[in-house]
């Protein structure tokens, strides 16, 4: 199999030449997400230098938050239930909770944040596909309200850009990533926010590419890296 050396530059040659067909200068930010996969798996990408991971389950980033170095920046990007939110906000170097969906969710957060003297990178995540099993706040006007409020009623959240998820497709969809960026015209036309210093997290294993040509700051990137079963060989 492929070594994780090899799947990590394989992932990121594949961003660059993204960036350069889309003339960009910044690159995005590859987020390893790292959901089920074990300690050692994040430590071969670790010691490669990589440092942003993202996790789906609360337990299991609160544990390997604690067991892995300090200085690993933690993406939260699973749904988040409101009595689990001290526990997330309890994870020093979390660097960004990327699915605040609700008023209800965002004034939580800050609630605990407040207790703890800290304050919290979010995104604000959106339905961009209509599906009723998706999280999100819709596009539009629920959207605008939703950034409003965490940057005028949430002093200790840091609203730090836009989330999707987008629909799965084998054809890669640029549907839901334009739903975003509309999104992000509104939010700016409405806010007064200048959206370019912003994120926008947006594309996966399957559909990062477009999501980079269509505006993504930040993609999520988990079966593509983490293809490599056997991780006790993946030494440099």
């Amino acid at each position: 199999g492929t070594s994780i050396k090899e799947s990590l530059q394989k992932i990121q040659s594949r961003i660059e030449a993204a960036c350069k067909e889309s003339k960009l200068t910044k690159k995005p930010t590859l987020v390893a997400v790292s959901k089920t996969k074990p300690n050692e798996a994040i430590k071969a990408f670790y010691d490669l230098g990589h440092r942003h991971f993202g996790e789906n389950y609360v337990q299991e980033l609160v544990r390997k938050s604690r067991e892995l170095p300090s200085d690993i920046k933690w993406h939260f990007i699973g749904h988040l239930q409101s009595n689990k939110a001290k526990a997330i906000v309890g994870i020093e170097n979390l660097h960004v909770m990327e699915t605040v969906d609700s008023q209800k969710l965002a004034n939580v957060l800050n609630r605990h944040c407040q207790d703890l003297k800290r304050t919290l990178n979010v995104l604000i995540q959106v339905n961009t596909s209509g599906e009723q099993q998706k999280s999100g706040c819709s596009p539009g006007q629920e959207c605008v309200a939703l950034v409003k409020h965490v940057m005028e009623k949430c002093p200790h959240l840091c609203f730090l850009g836009l989330m999707t998820i987008g629909d799965y497709s084998p054809v890669p969809k640029p549907d839901c990533f334009e739903r975003l960026i509309k999104c992000k015209e509104e939010v700016e036309k409405a806010l007064a926010v200048d959206m370019n210093t912003k994120e926008m997290s947006m594309g996966m294993s399957a559909d990062f590419e477009l999501a980079i040509k269509l505006g993504s700051t930040s993609v999520r990137v988990g079966s593509a890296l983490f293809g490599a079963r056997d991780y006790s060989k993946a030494k440099k």
